[in-house]
């Protein structure tokens, strides 16, 4: 584990930081792919873990949720227009997708585990941070932020990485897998306005530069 800002550390599960799940203090934040449960469980050993809090549903986040819940007993919580996916194990679908779209969707949820919270805007998560709903790549799409040192978990809001070369740098995340593209760039407009010390996405490295985001923002959308 990296740590990247008080009680906050990053739990790469994949190479250049493909995939990332975070401890923040006693709370796991996102689990990976199914594949991955078993090592957060292992990489968190020794720490206490009370619960386990997603950004979203898609399975390259909930997929080792059940996993987490079921190995260290601690409860689920979402936000709450995601909370029926991970409730019955499937994933959301964008809204006019086609046939191809919609066969991948089928195969996209995750194992089902019942939400003991479903959280909303302003909720407390713990450790100073509180809930932003930051809607777009999924329904219920939130992220953690903590005003007092401007640390920001944007889970999916953002990709700080090219996910086919791994190359570092900040991009919208795919299109195919965003549930409503002008939602989710509202939303990064909203967390560019926070002007982030040190921003924790689900794939890349952590970010130290709020004028990037400004800049990434205030551009062209990436392709």
């Amino acid at each position: 584990m990296n740590k990247v800002a008080e009680d906050v550390w990053q739990i790469p599960l994949t190479p250049r930081n493909g995939i990332n799940a975070y401890l923040v203090g006693d709370i796991l934040v996102d689990a990976g792919y199914i594949l991955h449960g078993r090592k957060v469980v292992a990489a968190v050993k020794g720490h206490e873990v009370r619960t386990h809090a997603l950004t979203h549903v898609h399975n390259d986040h909930a997929g080792g949720s059940k996993h987490v819940h079921e190995a260290l007993g601690v409860p689920v919580w979402i936000g709450v227009a995601d909370a029926p996916y991970l409730r019955d194990g499937t994933a959301p679908i964008p809204p006019g997708s086609n046939a191809v779209v919609q066969q991948i969707g089928r195969f996209a949820g995750s194992p089902a585990v019942e939400p003991a919270r479903e959280l909303r805007e302003g909720d407390e998560l713990g450790h100073g941070f509180v809930v932003l709903d930051t809607p777009g790549h999924s329904p219920g799409h939130v992220s953690f932020w903590r005003e007092s040192d401007r640390t920001l978990i944007c889970g999916d809001v953002f990709f700080n990485m090219n996910i086919l070369t791994t190359a570092v740098g900040l991009r919208q995340p795919p299109a195919i897998f965003t549930y409503e593209i002008p939602v989710n760039q509202a939303s990064e407009r909203r967390l560019a306005e926070l002007e982030p010390a040190v921003a924790c996405f689900g794939h890349g490295p952590p970010l130290r530069d709020p004028a990037r985001i400004t800049s990434f923002v205030a551009g062209p959308p990436a392709g």
